[in-house]
């Protein structure tokens, strides 16, 4: 019995290690942040408010990367308790207590008594196990990880945009943004993703970081949340609540509220694919009206811009012989209540009348020797708006305020995906 009991303690204590190579060094407590040493690297944990703590991991050699591309709220202050008992680091808000467990190492997190999640592995380097469907997308040797342990019964929402059902458990999803054409009931990659997981267990966890990867949902059916990357940020938040309302609204706090919409945005459009001509949008309007049907905008497809699909994707004009009078026609439609909202694409092909007005304007994306990136896709050859550029995103801002000075209040930005993006397509 001495010696069954023995081997109990002994899995019972690698069940809870988080990296049998992690070792605890020390810890302090500085300008609001706790900081934890490991003989592999530092972790910083920091309070946004007390439903919400940040957890960042530096690996020895490397230097902290303060700056999100999402995050928008700023760190309040945050009232806070460190005690250390037997071993056990406890970080608490009147919300999340952060436990660090120090021998052996492990990472966790509860929330008002409950516990939501712990690390597994946490953060480590491991050979890429590339996905077929976005090999020519997702390109490393390795690829960084952040692990984390599942219970049996958690249902797992979140990832962005796919056709999977609700509940994402069992599936290892790439994050790389790309529409899926003909997907009918089925797609695990449908033109946006989300880095984030939200478990029924009531916490969310948002990993903070740009570069493309996957999201593992336990896949391999061990209860297992991967996190894996090409590079960047290894930073997460843990984000809880006292209801999905109150944890969506810790989220959207965090990475920013959409303001709401003019009340006209709200109504019901007239949209197909698409109107061909200035007449045929009056009188689509007209006869909502005969009709008494409730029209409050009107949505111009690629037509607005070209008589043909193909070939002039990048004019972001009026097409002069099938819309002759665009003021003249928006005046109209606002004078009946109803407002023009023009589709437009982030793309430049090569056959448009703003090609060359693109190119003097340093607006595109570049290619590996600093020229325009030049490529195919379904609509003609094409170069992409660098929108992260200053000259791209002025050259953008100022057609799109030409447009609003002519009176359109809406405009329906297709493609920014976006469709079509070659991996050495390179943005500022």
């Amino acid at each position: 019995m001495k010696k069954i009991y023995f081997l109990i303690l002994i899995c019972y204590s690698l069940g809870i290690a988080q990296n049998p190579n992690r070792e605890y060094i020390s810890h302090d407590e500085k300008n609001h942040q706790l900081l934890v040493d490991t003989n592999e690297g530092q972790y910083i944990f920091k309070f946004y408010t007390e439903d919400i703590l940040e957890t960042s991991f530096i690996p020895n050699g490397e230097a902290y990367k303060p700056n999100s591309h999402a995050v928008v709220l700023k760190p309040d202050l945050v009232e806070t308790t460190l005690t250390e008992t037997e071993g056990d680091i406890l970080y608490k808000s009147s919300g999340i207590v952060l436990t660090v467990k120090t021998s052996p190492f492990k990472i966790s997190y509860s929330y008002k008594g409950k516990e939501l999640i712990s690390e597994k592995e946490g953060y480590y380097k491991s050979k890429h196990q590339v996905m077929d469907m976005v090999k020519a997308n997702i390109v490393a040797d390795t690829t960084e990880k952040i692990v984390f342990n599942l219970t049996n019964d958690e249902v797992l929402y979140g990832g962005g945009a796919r056709a999977l059902g609700m509940n994402r458990r069992g599936y290892r999803l790439p994050l790389f943004n790309r529409a899926h054409y003909g997907y009918e009931t089925f797609s695990k990659l449908m033109n946006f993703t989300l880095p984030i997981v939200v478990s029924s267990k009531q916490y969310m966890i948002h990993f903070d970081n740009a570069p493309v990867g996957y999201l593992d949902l336990d896949s391999q059916k061990n209860n297992t949340l991967i996190y894996e990357t090409i590079s960047g940020r290894k930073t997460y938040q843990i984000i809880a609540g006292e209801s999905w309302e109150n944890i969506i609204d810790n989220y959207t706090d965090l990475t920013g509220k959409q303001p709401m919409p003019p009340r006209w945005a709200l109504g019901n459009f007239a949209s197909r694919f698409g109107y061909h001509s200035q007449d045929e949008v009056l009188e689509t309007i007209s006869d909502y009206k005969k009709e008494d049907i409730p029209v409050d905008a009107i949505i111009l497809d690629l037509y607005w811009f070209g008589k043909d699909i193909k070939g002039h994707m990048g004019n972001l004009a009026f097409e002069k012989d099938s819309f002759p009078t665009p003021r003249r026609m928006i005046k109209k439609l606002k004078a009946q209540n109803v407002e023009t909202i023009l589709i437009t694409e982030p793309f430049v092909l090569t056959t448009s009348k703003r090609w060359d007005e693109a190119i003097k304007n340093n607006a595109l994306a570049l290619d590996s020797i600093s020229k325009p990136a030049r490529y195919d896709f379904y609509f003609g050859n094409t170069g992409i708006i660098d929108v992260y550029k200053k000259e791209g995103y002025e050259w953008f801002k100022n057609i799109y305020k030409n447009l609003s000075n002519m009176g359109v209040n809406g405009i329906w930005g297709d493609l920014g995906e976006p469709e079509a993006h070659p991996n050495w397509v390179q943005h500022a």
